[in-house]
């Protein structure tokens, strides 16, 4: 088994031969609402033997573009280099650690016509998540606050996920007509059972105490405790995960979901959400909710009927795939699927989504296909067909860079 620093040196050899790894084909991005210059969107403190990475535009909830991602790339490269840095934490600042990708900026990129720029972020996060789970030194995630979609994506592939009792974690992504990426699909398909299709599918939230009964979370703490532990942490001088983890576990509080979670529910989750469509597991929990008169039947009903209906269908094919897919092809395939989603070739349902929920704000989106009935299979597998000769698919240096996880 190759230790870190060995590997460490091979992967310097190899980063020599491919400056390139993490970036597309540049051209100028000027006037890109995706790119931001400063270098304050990613704030670092030094600690004795770590770094602390934190995200830094609390105003929009952390909301990922493609300037914090590439400059997360170039800290943590940098850190992977250095010896004198044995680990590293990343959090966020203000109130939320990551909502997700900047998708307001997104959808005015798309109405402009300008998909260049969207191809460029979602190039630059999945190879930074990849990046993130070939990462060779231990890597602490502080989820305070609203972890969603990309935010989740670039944390949970890490070695530790600290969740608070102010955590709160989602992949919303069919509600706004797209389906869940930056990894979702390799996390949510090896959840218990088939949590990972429900939360896909419904955009369901999860707490901190919900989050480590899953294995979302390592390690949870009450956010009044947080700064001892960060405190704790900056005190450590080690790249042991084993010290590591000794120190968060010391620190951390135990939790249990109370008895409204879903995680109690998981036997009738699993008896529902286990079906091959999602014409069934609609008829399931409508079998269930009709025998039982349960409100979680139901609620998970309307959940279901504000998604777009090809996005429920995409989606329960990418986490099934992905069950059986390593996190590298994930991702390969997320790129493909993300680029077909923005392309407004098969529906405009992502700038139909972001419209009704977060710019014109009437929630009241007109899905096309608007029914699960008129959804074609050849809409469901253009998603997941590979990209033309002259659409590049997404680079991850596999060979060179094996994933831990």
């Amino acid at each position: 088994m190759r230790t870190h620093k060995s590997a460490l040196l091979l992967r310097r050899i190899f980063s020599l031969n491919n400056p390139s790894y993490g970036g597309r084909r540049l051209a100028s991005l000027s006037g890109n609402p995706l790119i931001d210059d400063s270098d304050n969107l990613v704030i670092v403190e030094g600690k004795a033997s770590s770094r602390t990475a934190i995200l830094n535009r609390p105003s929009s909830l952390n909301a990922l573009n493609t300037s914090t991602v590439a400059r997360l790339q170039k800290l943590y490269r940098n850190w992977e280099d250095d010896p004198n840095i044995e680990f590293v934490v990343l959090k966020g600042g203000g109130r939320a650690f990551a909502a997700g990708g900047d998708i307001v900026s997104l959808y005015n990129l798309i109405k402009e016509g300008n998909l260049e720029e969207c191809k460029e972020f979602f190039w630059t996060i999945y190879s930074f998540i990849y990046f993130l789970g070939t990462y060779l030194k231990p890597h602490v995630a502080l989820l305070n606050g609203i972890t969603m979609g990309g935010g989740a994506g670039i944390s949970i592939p890490g070695t530790f996920r600290v969740a608070t009792d102010k955590t709160i974690f989602a992949t919303p992504e069919t509600l706004i007509g797209f389906h869940p990426d930056a990894g979702a699909s390799f996390y949510l398909s090896h959840l218990p059972g088939y949590l990972g299709e429900y939360l896909a599918l419904t955009g369901e939230k999860l707490n901190g105490a919900e989050m480590l009964s899953c294995g979302l979370a390592t390690h949870f703490s009450l956010i009044k405790k947080l700064p001892l532990v960060e405190e704790k942490l900056g005190n450590l001088s080690t790249d042991d995960p084993s010290v590591i983890e000794a120190c968060l576990g010391g620190e951390g509080d135990s939790v249990f979901p109370d008895q409204t979670s879903v995680i109690h529910r998981i036997g009738t989750l699993d008896k529902c959400f286990s079906h091959d469509t999602v014409e069934e597991i609609i008829e399931s929990l409508e079998n269930e909710a009709a025998k039982t008169n349960d409100s979680w039947c139901a609620s998970t009903l309307n959940k279901l009927k504000e998604a777009a209906p090809l996005s429920l269908k995409v989606s329960l094919r990418s986490i099934r795939e992905g069950r059986f897919q390593t996190l590298d092809q994930c991702l390969i395939r997320e790129y493909r699927m993300s680029l077909q989603g923005i392309s407004r070739q098969i529906t405009g349902d992502f700038c139909e989504g972001v419209r009704a929920k977060l710019v014109d704000k009437d929630f009241t989106p007109k899905w096309d296909p608007p029914t699960l009935e008129h959804v074609s299979q050849d809409m469901v597998d253009q998603y997941f067909t590979p990209l033309s000769a002259f659409e590049p698919e997404l680079d991850l240096p596999i060979k060179q860079r094996e994933a831990f996880i």
